[in-house]
Formats: C-alpha cells, sequence, structure tokens
C-alpha cells in the first residue's frame, strides 16, 4: 500500500497521516491512534494496524497487501458481523 491508501475507511485517516501523527507523538498506548483524526473509533477493523503502527511506525506496512484486498478484507469483517477489534492484544490480520 500506497502512504496515501486510507487505513480508516470510516474517517478517511490515510497512512501517511497515521505514521506522522506516530512519529511526532510517540504514543505510549495503541488506544492514543484514535487521537488523529478519530482512526479504530469507527468499525475497529483498522485498529490491529492501528496497534503495530504506534509500536514502530518506521517499520509499519499493511501485510503486502494491495488497497483492493486491504478493502475487501475489511469489507469482509464488516459482513460477517464479527467481534469488533479492540485496542487491548489482537493482532493484525494478514
Amino acid at each position: 500500500m500506497n502512504p496515501d491508501d486510507r487505513i480508516c475507511y470510516c474517517y478517511g485517516v490515510t497512512m501517511r497521516k497515521l505514521v506522522s501523527f506516530a512519529r511526532r507523538t510517540k504514543p505510549k498506548r495503541p488506544s492514543q491512534m484514535s487521537e488523529c483524526l478519530g482512526a479504530g473509533t469507527g468499525c475497529g477493523w483498522c485498529i490491529p494496524f492501528l496497534i503495530k503502527l504506534a509500536h514502530d511506525p518506521d517499520a509499519f506496512h499493511v501485510a503486502d497487501m494491495t488497497p483492493d484486498e486491504y478493502a475487501a478484507h475489511r469489507k469482509q469483517y464488516i459482513n460477517t458481523h464479527q467481534p469488533r477489534n479492540r485496542f487491548e492484544g489482537g493482532e493484525a490480520p494478514s
């Protein structure tokens, strides 16, 4: 995925904004990533990615997914009514 691709679809937050936020603020808790334009407070799909990004913004990537694959996985997450991702624990889907 490219820096200007969205990570949080609910609020349209791009990878570039999230990486810049994490580098600038150095969040002590992954949940602080939600302070970046509300990322992670909608459907919850992006929370596992926000957790990884908070821990190491310089090494962050989205499991070699294309933007279309990322969007398709999110759509499946929503359509199957999976339990909402939470900031406490959890790994990013691959």
